[in-house]
């Protein structure tokens, strides 16, 4: 888990953490909008590319999200 509060995206990621290890699937899809707007606002225009990688706290978190998604579909 997201352990310094450096951001809002951070702190997102914390809720976000803990709802899919809760297995809420609609709260960890709201939060999982949410985050993504936090990562990427103010991040250039229409046709911007990220190009930076996420932290392995951020990767670690949508695996997590994926397989709670696939579990949620079968």
């Amino acid at each position: 888990m997201a352990l310094e509060y450096k951001r809002l995206s951070d702190r997102i990621l914390f809720a976000f953490e803990l709802s899919v290890e809760q297995g809420d699937i609609d709260i960890s899809d709201a939060l999982m909008k949410a985050l993504d707007k936090a990562i990427t606002r103010s991040a250039g225009g229409v046709e911007f590319s990220e190009r930076r990688d996420l932290a392995p706290e951020y990767q670690a978190a949508l695996s997590q999200y994926e397989e709670l998604k696939a579990q949620q579909d079968d």
